[in-house]
């Protein structure tokens, strides 16, 4: 597949005005509103373009395997800082920023939007963009690559994008506390404030794990300050790989799924339901099927906002509504970027 082929798909749509549903392996068709129109597979423009391990800097194109992308960035000692996931063996790059999920490390090294140097993307004309470059100096003015992430394939194909990524840890230490969700709030927020190196939190039914990376040094100073119970290697690896894959205990089951960002010293939301909090406090699991509105309200209450992340039925709206001004903003990219309507229609709003 070439990357003309792409344009003259979208181009012959957008004369015609038939929908597209723009896709890579499929593993996150369950995010956000229900995929319609006909499928543009992107696997099949696929490849690294270029990797510059001393410049910290990796170009691919949107079919890329993630698992591909990871491979190749592991040889060099390397990794994408967000920690995204996967969700399946078929998941691609492209996949991976138009959805703009970020796993457990988020609190502590940022989310993919901060790691996405420049996009090349084909609008919703056919037209071949360009937006930033390769290195940080290149972000001037409106950063349209970052705000490509996260719109579910609403504002354009995204068929390439660079990334800056990082050298792995030299050592990692995961330890356990048991403690209720009030009391490790509260310590979670606490932590944050000192020089520990804690790069993943979560707590479930009593038990908070952390995980700490860095010199081996660093890490028996933070255990001793820290306490609590050393996982052995390979469970902690299955055990933040479980929570950053949604293969946890806790994300099976038919309930709802919602995924609630609240600040981090929120206290423990009103609602029913079964709960796994992450980032530090930041991140609120909720399996529940408590009403829509309830969820929203109660995130919205402390400042928050409450996504419906797995749904049987999502009627609700996958995401919470937009303010006025702000949807008026997001039709008004949507027109600049696909003025005919016709990719990924409804996955983001129902009227985007």
């Amino acid at each position: 597949m070439s990357l003309e082929s792409l344009q003259t798909a979208i181009r012959d749509a957008a004369a015609s005005g038939a929908q597209l549903r723009l896709r890579g392996g499929g593993t996150k068709d369950f995010y956000g509103n229900a995929p319609r129109g006909s499928i543009i597979d992107t696997r099949a423009y696929a490849g690294i373009v270029s990797y510059e391990p001393t410049e910290l800097v990796v170009t691919a194109r949107c079919g890329t395997a993630l698992s591909e992308l990871e491979s190749a960035l592991e040889g060099e000692g390397q990794c994408l800082p967000f920690e995204p996931p996967h969700f399946g063996a078929q998941a691609t790059l492209g996949g991976c920023v138009a959805a703009g999920l970020s796993g457990p490390r988020r609190a502590s090294a940022g989310a993919l939007r901060d790691f996405l140097l420049g996009v090349k993307i084909v609008d919703g004309r056919g037209r071949v963009m360009s937006f930033g470059g390769q290195v940080m100096k290149n972000v001037a003015g409106y950063d349209v690559a970052r705000m490509i992430a996260g719109t579910l394939g609403t504002l354009g194909l995204i068929a390439e994008a660079s990334l800056k990524v990082l050298p792995r840890a030299p050592a990692e230490l995961s330890l356990r506390l048991e403690m209720p969700l009030e009391r490790a709030i509260e310590a979670m927020n606490r932590w944050a404030g000192r020089p520990l190196p804690i790069t993943a939190t979560a707590w479930h039914e009593g038990e908070l794990t952390l995980r700490l990376s860095g010199a081996d040094v660093a890490l028996r100073s933070a255990r001793q300050a820290l306490g609590g119970t050393a996982l052995d290697a390979a469970q902690a690896q299955a055990r933040w790989r479980a929570v950053r894959e949604h293969t946890h205990p806790f994300f099976a089951g038919n309930e709802p799924l919602w995924r609630i960002a609240v600040p981090s010293a929120a206290g423990p939301l009103a609602l029913e339901g079964k709960t796994l909090v992450e980032w530090s406090g930041g991140l609120r699991w909720l399996r529940s099927s408590a009403e829509a509105g309830a969820v929203r309200d109660a995130a919205r209450a402390v400042g928050g906002h409450a996504t419906l992340f797995r749904a049987s039925d999502k009627s609700a709206g996958a995401f919470m509504p937009l303010p006025p001004v702000l949807a008026r903003l997001h039709r008004e990219l949507k027109n600049v970027f696909d003025p005919a309507g016709i990719l990924n229609p409804g996955r983001l709003y129902p009227e985007l």
